[in-house]
């Protein structure tokens, strides 16, 4: 998937995105959390400098400026990046939020102490030069020991499973109730697969059903972790959700120090 349909998909999607969680401002609170105790872990209680480089409408930027960290997001999707910003600013926190690709972020070197890349974004990067591309502009963006959160689907298992679909999942908002699943249909290969995105959107006394598509790379743990590495992260540590507590896989790594010469 190419970043212009990347974006374009994320752009239709902003203004419903909200609708993917049964209550977003939860999910704020609990992702900022879980992910906030990982960086008190390595760094310790900051405030810390950050950047969420795939803030989406802010479901991890959010929270995280709201426990005291300088945030700034930046994301493929201009909408979704305007969202972001309005969004944490109904909710009394700055959050200076900027369309940009994550293979060539906007900062300059060593701006940050901490780069999020979370919701299995890099998974949109669908060739192992856009990943290092990518891994390699977080390490330029931050400080020498700086640090990585990234997240990612369990595609070390789900390569084995090839699910069909997810769970429907229902959201509770003013307009009443939403649902949202998808579909996916595995390449032959099962290194990508291609998703339908159905939300179903309360519209008079029925239902507006929406659907977006998107291509996504099952990218499995170990290859994340060698490009990580190569990018210039050491350190490179997995939490998995039973021991983390995040929904997802967490990677932490470090910003090696150039070597002295």
């Amino acid at each position: 998937m190419s970043g212009a349909s990347a974006r374009d998909f994320y752009d239709s999607l902003a203004a419903d995105y909200h609708r993917i969680f049964p209550d977003w401002d939860a999910s704020v609170a609990r992702q900022a959390a879980t992910l906030g105790a990982l960086l008190h872990t390595e760094l310790g209680a900051g405030p810390h400098r950050l950047l969420d480089c795939a803030c989406g409408i802010g479901t991890q930027a959010i929270g995280l400026a709201r426990a005291g960290h300088q945030v700034v997001g930046s994301d493929l999707s201009p909408v979704a990046a305007a969202r972001a910003a309005v969004e944490a600013a109904a909710r009394g926190v700055a959050l200076p939020a900027v369309a940009a690709d994550m293979r060539q972020l906007p900062f300059a070197p060593g701006a940050f102490d901490v780069v999020v890349c979370a919701d299995n974004s890099v998974a949109h990067l669908l060739s192992a030069r856009d990943v290092a591309a990518a891994l390699r502009e977080m390490r330029r963006v931050l400080t020498d020991d700086g640090l990585l959160l990234l997240t990612l689907r369990d595609y070390d298992d789900l390569r084995r499973t090839r699910p069909a679909t997810t769970p429907p999942q229902v959201s509770h908002g003013s307009d009443g109730r939403s649902i949202t699943f998808q579909l996916w249909h595995w390449h032959d290969d099962g290194d990508r697969y291609d998703q339908e995105y159905f939300q179903l959107v309360p519209e008079g006394g029925g239902w507006e059903v929406r659907v977006r598509r998107i291509t996504s790379r099952a990218l499995t743990r170990s290859e994340v972790t060698d490009a990580a590495t190569a990018a210039g992260f050491t350190d490179v540590t997995w939490h998995m959700p039973d021991i983390g507590g995040f929904y997802q896989p967490v990677l932490t790594a470090r910003a090696s120090a150039p070597t002295p010469h």
